[in-house]
């Protein structure tokens, strides 16, 4: 075992919620008040210089600025960094090809500013360990006096004991829909496992299977997404018999479509690092899909149809590579990500790359060398070659039929956990 130091984010909940929630209230109104302070700014400086300007400019363009004082200093900067960070993401999907992506908007609904997420940093939090209290700062414009302040009474999981951390490095309030609660952001000593083994594993994110994986060992798996789907499914149609998006009940239930498909991200996760642990794999190879809207040839938003776009759009990517990421480095295995450029047109066994061999989504058949597999294992293994070289690619002798007949595990709701999908056999 060894020790390494991470950062951990706990989740807790207020205690005293109703003595609290209108100051936090307004602090959150502030933030969405900034955060749209700043983005009329960005037009306002594109529209005379072409430029928009990052985090440091846009600090110095309104640290004087009434809305800048409504926060303490600290939260008023990480405002405008997220704003930054918007919009460097919208410069990226762009420059990947995506030319449907919009640039951050303003934060409003209707007449009224949402509750943002505010974070404290060093200087605008003191934690009390023992009575589980933490003292959050207001910005000067919204203190009644000096040493004005919001004292929040929380409670973490019974598992989580926040005076044992190394060091908590930011306290963030955020709104979930229907209350406040906290995140304590932490510099935690963990143990970590050595490596389980030395083989690699490849993964394929796609459109109609979440995750294809291929082994290093010739062996595939298949997650399919029946449980999101049917979720969307349900939830799109409960939603639309809701008079008002905003109402109480449209917001119940996308707090509970998002809880959902957060414990499904985070189940699958632990589930492919566990099977890994059990496959003595020591590196996962993830394909970057950060051009997954660009087509290859023409450059140009890729058309996955009228129920294929939807469902892009909404999956969370990045969240479930992070969540990978997090459960593997417990267990000692390496996450690495590679481009997944032509990794669906090409042959895992011959290397030939031709859109035809692509014949539905969900077969591959190489007129050159006859192979037949399933078209997301055969992009998973191709993943994995950019890793590890195949051995039928360096003139080795290994069998490909396992990439035609992968394992199929599917996500059982009453159970919250995958299992083996059984075989029909005649």
């Amino acid at each position: 075992m060894a020790k390494q130091v991470v950062n951990r984010t706990y989740t807790a909940s207020i205690r005293n919620h109703q003595q609290v929630s209108d100051d936090l209230d307004s602090l959150g109104f502030a933030a969405s008040k900034l955060w749209n302070v700043g983005r009329w700014t960005c037009d306002r400086i594109w529209s005379e210089i072409g430029h928009i300007p990052g985090h440091s400019e846009l600090t110095a363009y309104l640290k004087n600025h009434e809305r800048y004082s409504d926060l303490h200093s600290q939260s008023s900067q990480r405002v405008l960094q997220e704003l930054a960070e918007a919009f460097d993401g919208w410069y990226g999907k762009r420059r990947n090809g995506d030319m449907r992506a919009n640039p951050p908007g303003y934060r409003k609904h209707g007449d009224k500013h949402p509750r943002s997420t505010v974070t404290f940093k060093a200087a605008g939090f003191k934690l009390d360990t023992q009575y589980s209290r933490v003292r959050l700062s207001k910005g000067s414009n919204l203190k009644n006096h000096f040493s004005d302040f919001i004292l929040c009474e929380f409670q973490t999981r019974p598992d989580v004991d926040l005076s044992t951390v190394e060091s908590v490095q930011q306290v963030r309030a955020v709104w979930t829909g229907y209350e406040w609660e906290l995140h304590f952001v932490c510099r935690v000593e963990v143990k970590t496992s050595a490596s389980p083994g030395d083989k690699t594993v490849g993964i394929d994110l796609g459109i109609n299977n979440f995750a294809a994986l291929a082994y290093e060992n010739g062996h595939a798996e298949l997650y399919p997404l029946n449980c999101l789907k049917q979720d969307d499914y349900y939830f799109s149609k409960e939603l639309a018999r809701c008079d008002d998006s905003l109402s109480e009940r449209a917001t119940r239930l996308n707090h509970k479509k998002s809880t959902r498909r957060t414990h499904y991200f985070h189940t699958l996760s632990k589930h492919i690092v566990e099977r890994c642990v059990e496959e003595s794999v020591g590196t996962i190879v993830v394909g970057d899909l950060s051009g997954i809207r660009e087509d290859d040839d023409t450059e140009e938003a890729k058309d996955w149809g009228k129920h294929g776009n939807l469902d892009l759009h909404s999956w969370a990517f990045d969240r479930f590579t992070d969540l990978l990421e997090y459960k593997a480095e417990m267990e000692g295995i390496e996450v690495k990500e590679v481009s997944e450029r032509d990794t669906s047109k090409t042959c895992s066994c011959c290397g030939q790359t031709r859109d035809a061999n692509r014949v539905e989504r969900g077969l591959y058949v190489c007129d050159s060398c006859g192979m037949v597999a399933n078209a997301d294992v055969n992009g998973a293994e191709n993943i994995r070659q950019k890793v590890t070289p195949s051995l039928a690619c360096d003139g080795g002798d290994r069998s490909t039929g396992w990439l035609a007949q992968p394992s199929t595990f599917l996500f059982d709701k009453e159970t919250g956990a995958f299992a083996p999908q059984e075989r029909v056999t005649s």
